[in-house]
This record gives C-alpha cells, structure tokens and sequence, in this order.
C-alpha cells in the first residue's frame, strides 16, 4: 500500500477530495447526538431540552451547524462559544460513534480507496465539513483512516468551497506535478457547488439525503447511485466521462 509521503511526477496528477458523511459512511446520527450533547453540557440549563432535527446537517460544515444550532435557539454565536461547543463535540462523539447501531462503511468505499492509494497518478485527500479531528474519528470508526493523509476541514473554514481549496493547497505541498486535475466526491448539491466554485469536477453519489435528479440538477458532472459503480475508477482517474445516472 501506498503511505503518506512527498512524490514527484512527470504526468499530471489527479487530486480526489472525498468528503465524509453519506459519502464514504453512515454514522448514524452519532454527530447530531454529539452535537447536542455538547450544546445540553454548555448550555442546557438555560435552553432545556436540546433538539437538531430542525438544524440541516447534511453537506454543512460543522462550524455553520454549530452557529445555527445557536441561533435556533436564541443564542448569539460568537466565535468563543462555537469553538467551545465543537470541543466538546469533538470530545464526546467518540463515544456516540461506538455506541451507534446504524454506522456503516458505505458500499464500495474499501475497494475503490484499495484501487486508488495504489496509484502513482492520484492523491487522496478530504473535503469535508467535519473539523479535522471529527473527521478522523468517524474514518476510524470505519478502519478507512489511514488512506487520508491530507484534506480540507470544517476547522478550517466555515465555507465548502474554502476549505476546498485549502484542501488543494496541502495536496500540492506533496507533490511536484506541474499540473493538477481535481475532483470532489460527495453526496450533496453544497459539494457540487463548491467543486464549482473551485474549477474542480464532481462526481456525486446519492448514499446521502439527496436523490440522483437532485444532484444532476446541481450541475454535478457525474452522479452514480452508489461508489460500487464500477465507472467511478475510471472517472476519478480521468478515464471516462460517465452519463448522470438518474
């Protein structure tokens, strides 16, 4: 297998940015659980009981949950307190990550990220609304966090597409390619939207909340029902050009 590491290349190179929920696992509901936790143990005695289910989750950064999650409920999300709940948050999800009956490893996940760690030609990374250490949690829960060794994180910006192009940053620093070809793997039309918005392609997935018509309606350059779709190798490679599967 493949490690983490510095490489040189004389071909370009393709970047493939995966984010996490409903894309590579389910996790239950552990973060909306750990989320709630953190907001009832910073706040619960002034807001009573604590409920998300009316806070969107889905292709959101955990910052934006965090400060709406506030808001809801009346409380002023200055920034000392967002970082205070997402430590929290951060602390206790471990916890709902073991204890969740639902999580799983999304179908196909293991053997394309074994096909692609393998391959001089492609780096993988993270592009993902989760704060880096969130993120690692969840991806050892499913024993798939030693394919990633870089990536973009909610902790590192409120919005999609900039913690995208941090993302690509850190994929440059490890490579001397002269030129990149970048690829965004999500479940969402907030990943295809910010793959826009960073000139990067996207192959979008309907694992998550959102249907295949919705996500080619977003502009996603490819949409399979699942990553077990034995073209999406080839699309993230930039072997084939796939048609939107809805």
């Amino acid at each position: 297998m493949k490690t983490a590491g510095c490489y040189s290349y004389q071909v370009r190179v393709t970047i493939a940015m995966f984010d996490i929920d409903g894309t590579l696992l389910r996790a239950g509901g552990a973060g909306r659980r750990a989320v709630e936790r953190a907001l009832d143990d910073r706040l619960g005695k002034a807001l009573g009981t604590i409920s998300l289910e009316a806070v969107e989750f889905a292709g959101r950064t955990d910052p934006w949950i965090v400060r709406e999650a506030l808001t809801h409920y009346g409380v002023a999300p200055d920034e000392g307190l967002i970082a205070e709940v997402l430590r929290l948050y951060v602390e206790y999800l471990p916890d709902e990550l073991e204890r969740a009956p639902a999580f799983e490893v999304l179908p196909g996940v293991r053997a394309l990220l074994e096909i692609l760690i393998t391959r001089d030609d492609t780096l993988l990374g993270l592009g993902t609304g989760n704060t880096e250490a969130a993120a690692y949690a969840k991806l050892r829960r499913g024993q798939i966090d030693s394919f990633f060794a870089f990536g973009g994180f909610g902790s590192d910006h409120l919005d999609r597409a900039e913690l995208l192009r941090v993302g690509f940053e850190r994929a440059r620093a490890r490579t001397s390619a002269a030129a990149h070809r970048v690829v965004v793997i999500g479940d969402t039309p907030h990943d295809v939207v910010a793959a826009q918005a960073i000139g990067a392609e996207c192959i979008a997935v309907s694992t998550g909340w959102y249907d295949s018509a919705s996500l080619a309606a977003a502009g996603a350059n490819h949409v399979v029902a699942d990553l077990e779709d034995e073209r999406v190798i080839d699309a993230i490679t930039g072997g084939l050009a796939i048609s939107k599967d809805v």
